[in-house]
């Protein structure tokens, strides 16, 4: 049943996201930028990998350098949501829209991302997870003037529809994705080898639109470096010419 009611609900979603765009409500509270952090929770990722990927998040949102970073923009306010993504039709928002203007905000998406459990699929579709952060920015109370998807993860696409097309579909409503690729060698549990040029792949088939950029984690011990480097990077729009694609590794 809970499967069932997951699915209409994600079906709701993804229609909407990929109707034609309404305009902004008038209600629609402006900010800087509207952020999704796009987590991967696949079979590949285990409970201590997923754990440090939220902790990283954790200690990032809550830095004195990522409230430096949106208190920079012109509103000095960003929202974000939390989504975790694995097969074709698994993903689920983890902390739905929150406001981020100073350091309480920030801590009140802390403690909902710590508070929240672990749940994992198996296979890796990074299109799905594309897919329900497009139709997230919908009706969601909020008028950025940007809109982002961070996409963070350890595998290539291997369920559900191509990722370019989800890709593609993303970037034709003027919204930006960009790529945290998790580097490593452990196996998986079937006993398989990761990706060794997760980088490149995530280069060519995961980011797109205007300075769309990647910064890879060494391994999962090197996500909370990354994902601070990458977050301080896209709150503060340090890209913004179109021809910008790749940071640092």
């Amino acid at each position: 049943m809970v499967s069932t009611l997951r699915s209409v609900l994600f079906a709701g979603l993804l229609a909407a996201g990929l109707a034609t765009a309404a305009p902004a409500a008038a209600d629609d509270l402006p900010v800087d930028l509207e952020l999704v952090l796009a987590v991967d929770v696949s079979g590949s990722v285990d409970e201590q990998e997923a754990r440090l990927q939220r902790e990283g998040y954790i200690a990032a949102i809550t830095s004195d350098r990522v409230a430096q970073a949106i208190g920079s923009g012109a509103m000095g306010r960003i929202a974000v949501l939390y989504l975790e993504w694995s097969n074709d039709n698994y993903q689920r928002v983890v902390v739905p829209w929150t406001l981020i203007d100073g350091p309480m905000t920030a801590r009140v998406f802390a403690s909902a991302l710590t508070e929240a459990d672990y749940v994992t699929g198996r296979w890796t579709s990074i299109s799905g997870g594309i897919d329900l952060a497009v139709a997230s920015f919908e009706n969601n109370g909020y008028e950025g003037m940007r809109r982002v998807i961070d996409v963070s993860g350890d595998g290539y696409n291997n369920s559900g529809r191509p990722v370019t097309a989800a890709r593609d579909d993303a970037v034709r409503r003027g919204i930006v994705i960009n790529g945290l690729p998790i580097l490593n060698d452990r196996p998986n549990p079937w006993g398989g080898r990761p990706p060794q040029d997760l980088d490149k792949y995530y280069e060519d088939f995961v980011i797109g639109g205007p300075g769309a950029f990647v910064v890879a984690a060494r391994d999962f011990e090197d996500f909370g470096r990354a994902v601070l480097a990458k977050l301080i990077r896209e709150i503060a729009d340090l890209d913004r010419t179109p021809d910008v694609r790749y940071a640092e590794r």
